[in-house]
C-alpha cells in the first residue's frame, strides 16, 4: 500500500490549481485524474472568459495546459479512476480498482456533469450550438433564436441571461407551468424576446457543423414539428460526480459536497478537502473552481503544517 502526504482526486480547473499549488509547495502530491481528465472544458471548444487570454483559447488546449504546469513542478498525474474511499480513519484510504493508497489529506475535486436530454445530435453538436452554459457561451450568439430547454429557475436564469445577446429565446417545457419559483417564472414570462413552448420534449438537434433545427414532440398529442433556432442551452440540471463519497462525506440535498466552514475547503471530515463544482452548485466557471483549487491546497498545506 502507497502512502502519500496529499492525493488529489479530479483534475479540472480545481484539481490541477490544487495539484499546481501543492507540488510548489513540496507536497508531491499524487492526482488521480480519472479518466475522463480535465472535466467540463474538454468537451468545450471556444473559452473567452478565463483571465490571461484576450483571444480565447480551445477548452482541450487550455486544460493541457493546465497539466504541463502542474507536471512542471513534479506534480504525479495518473489517468485512473478512484472507485472507493473510506475516509472513517486516518491515514485516508483510497482505492483505484485493486490498487490501495493512503494519504494524510485529500482533496476532492471531480467536479460535476450537466445533465443532458441524450437526443440525437446533442453529442455531436455540444460546442456547435448545444450548450449547457449560458454564462459561458451566450456570447457567442448575439442577435441569434435560441431554445432553452428546461422548466427550473436555472432554466429561467439561462434565457434571462441569453436575452442580453439572443433576439430571441423559446423556452421549451415538458409540463404546462414552470417547477421555477414564482418570481423567477414571472421575470421570464415578463421578458419581451422571452416567449414558452408548453407540453413539449426536445427528440433530436438538427445540424451538419452547427445547430439548424430542433425536433419538438407534443407531450400531450405525439405530434412532432421542426422548429428552426440557431442554439440550444440545456438547463435542466447538474449532478455532482459524489458517488464515491456517499456515507464518507455530508452532502447537500442535491448531492454537493457541504463545506463546514465558510471562507475555506474543509469538508465533514477533517482532512478532506472540496474543491471546484463538486462543492459549487451556484457558480461554476473554470476560474472560480481554479480559485477554490488554490484554496484547498493551501488549506491541505496549513492542516499538514500544524499536525
Amino acid at each position: 500500500m502507497t502512502h502519500e502526504k496529499l492525493i488529489i482526486i479530479g483534475s479540472g480547473p480545481a484539481g490541477l490549481t490544487a495539484a499546481l499549488y501543492a507540488a510548489r509547495a513540496d507536497l508531491n502530491p499524487r492526482v488521480f485524474e480519472g479518466t475522463a481528465a480535465g472535466g467540463q472544458l474538454m468537451i468545450t471548444t471556444d473559452v473567452e472568459n478565463y483571465p490571461g487570454f484576450p483571444d480565447g483559447i480551445m477548452g482541450p488546449e487550455l486544460m493541457d495546459q493546465f497539466r504541463k504546469q502542474a507536471e512542471r513542478f513534479n506534480a504525479r498525474l495518473q489517468q485512473v479512476d478512484v472507485t472507493e474511499v473510506d475516509f472513517t480513519s486516518t491515514p485516508f484510504r483510497i482505492s483505484v480498482g485493486a490498487d490501495d493508497y493512503t494519504a494524510d489529506a485529500v482533496v476532492v475535486a471531480t467536479g460535476a456533469s450537466a445533465t443532458w436530454l441524450g437526443v440525437p445530435g446533442e453529442q455531436t453538436l455540444t460546442g456547435k450550438g448545444v450548450s449547457a452554459c449560458a454564462t459561458c457561451d451566450g456570447f457567442f450568439f448575439r442577435n441569434q433564436e435560441l431554445v432553452v430547454v428546461g422548466g427550473g429557475d436555472t432554466a429561467m436564469e439561462e434565457a434571462l441571461f441569453l436575452t442580453k445577446f439572443a433576439s430571441k429565446v423559446t423556452i421549451v417545457h415538458r409540463r404546462d407551468e414552470f417547477r421555477a419559483s414564482r418570481i423567477m417564472a414571472a421575470r421570464a414570462l415578463a421578458d419581451e424576446k422571452v416567449d414558452v413552448i408548453w407540453n413539449s420534449i426536445v427528440t433530436e438537434i438538427h445540424g451538419e457543423n452547427a445547430v439548424e433545427a430542433v425536433t419538438l414532440e407534443d407531450t400531450e398529442t405525439g405530434e412532432t414539428t421542426r422548429f428552426k433556432t440557431d442554439g440550444v442551452f440545456v438547463a435542466i440540471g447538474h449532478k455532482p460526480n459524489t458517488d464515491v463519497f456517499v456515507d464518507e462525506l455530508e452532502l447537500d440535498d442535491n448531492g454537493y459536497i457541504e463545506v463546514t466552514e465558510p471562507g475555506t475547503t474543509r469538508t465533514s471530515v477533517d482532512g478532506v478537502f472540496a474543491a471546484g463544482d463538486v462543492a459549487d452548485h451556484i457558480y461554476r466557471q473554470a476560474v472560480t473552481a481554479a480559485g477554490t483549487g488554490c484554496m484547498a491546497a493551501i488549506d491541505a498545506e496549513r492542516w499538514l503544517g500544524a499536525r
